[in-house]
């Protein structure tokens, strides 16, 4: 048996879940996990939409501090310059 899961992703990207004031009521433990996994869910009353639970956003990342690869690498080899990356592959390549 095949099937097509692009065209199923795609239908569940685009779908968003919906859930009554009964649904919550009796199964809140399924909408939980709905919005758990990330997915945006519609609240109706009476068949129309109200209200929109969302899962919150993460918590704020940390801002990484990227090294300096070329002061590092100046210190450990004072005596090498840098003239380009052209040079560095050609270092590397050898005799080939």
């Amino acid at each position: 048996m095949i099937i097509d899961t692009a065209s199923f992703v795609i239908h569940i990207c685009l779908t968003m879940k919906t859930a009554s004031i009964r649904d919550l009521r009796n199964s809140f433990p399924t909408v939980a996990r709905w919005i758990e996994e990330g997915e945006s869910v519609e609240i109706t009353r009476s068949g129309k939409p109200f209200a929109r639970l969302a899962p919150l956003p993460p918590a704020g990342t940390r801002a990484v501090a990227m090294p300096n690869f070329l002061a590092r690498m100046r210190e450990n080899f004072p005596d090498e310059t840098v003239s380009g990356l052209g040079s560095v592959v050609n270092y590397d390549r050898g005799d080939r």
